[in-house]
């Protein structure tokens, strides 16, 4: 099954799942209220999402004469990717990682640590910024910003309905044909977040192989960002990131060792299958 009909079927599972807990707890004005606000509040963040990034992330904004070589690597890419070249920017880390963000390609950013530009070579960082580019180039944070819109939208009615629970508000009555038991409303309470969760999570992993196999056609090499990532994940076991766990998703490999969930529970696919993916590549053009 390939990246896009994956992501496609988590998104529709999880717009499925929203319905479904809507539907259980029976809290129909509840259900739109919760539904409004989290769109609201996600859509915010969406537009506003590089900026927001960059704070969050202590990034810097450089300029070609700031960081000339970068720029020109950066620029080389956007062009062979057919993008429009994104801001530049740096975050002050001796950790080696690298995001891109920005609500689409003409507000995208791709941001690298001071770590990352000491231990790449310069094929190698073409690689990563390659990998960035292709999540650009695959409407990546879109798809990160519906799915959060959706996740978010559960937890919420969770939430409420935890609350409800509390205060007795699902308690049914003679003219009442909207509550439902406590028991199903603390199963919902419990099951609906980690269900949204590790939804959430499958579509991260889902689009970093699609990221990888993007990025190593606009490059042309697969082989530089399959030594990259050996490289990035050796630092950072060493050298762990001290970042807000609720980015991690978006770096191009896991900043926070200190944290190695697997399976289910994991950011980032396991490095060695990404780098098994990448040298059995056929390059095609993109």
């Amino acid at each position: 099954m390939n990246n896009a009909l994956k992501t496609t079927i988590l998104l529709a599972a999880l717009t499925g799942l929203f319905i479904v807990v809507g539907g259980a707890l029976g809290g129909n004005s509840g259900m739109v209220i919760a539904f409004i606000f989290a769109i609201v509040m996600n859509l915010g963040a969406y537009w506003f999402s590089g900026d927001i990034a960059l704070r969050v992330a202590g990034a810097q904004e450089v300029t070609p004469e700031q960081a000339p070589e970068l720029h020109q690597l950066v620029e080389e890419l956007a062009t062979y990717a057919r993008l429009p070249k994104p801001r530049v920017a740096i975050i002050d880390s001796p950790s080696p990682n690298a995001f891109a963000t920005g609500r689409d390609a003409n507000h995208a950013v791709v941001a690298v640590t001071s770590g990352i530009l000491g231990i790449l070579s310069r094929d190698e960082l073409a690689g990563v910024l390659a990998h960035e580019l292709g999540h650009v180039r695959n409407h990546d944070i879109l798809i990160s910003s519906i799915a959060a819109t959706i996740a978010g939208a559960i937890t919420l009615l969770a939430n409420m309905a935890q609350w409800a629970l509390i205060f007795g508000g699902f308690g049914r009555s003679d003219d009442d044909d909207g509550g439902m038991n406590p028991f199903a409303a603390l199963l919902t309470i419990i099951l609906a977040p980690l269900a949204a969760m590790i939804i959430q999570l499958a579509i991260s992993r889902s689009r970093e192989y699609g990221a990888d196999d993007t990025g190593a056609r606009i490059h042309g090499n697969p082989e530089s960002l399959a030594r990259a990532l050996e490289k990035l994940e050796m630092a950072t076991s060493m050298r762990p990131m001290q970042v807000n766990p609720a980015m991690a998703h978006m770096y191009i490999v896991n900043p926070l060792k200190g944290v190695n969930f697997a399976g289910l529970f994991s950011t980032h696919p396991p490095i060695e299958e990404r780098i098994r993916r990448l040298r059995s590549m056929q390059i095609r053009a993109l």
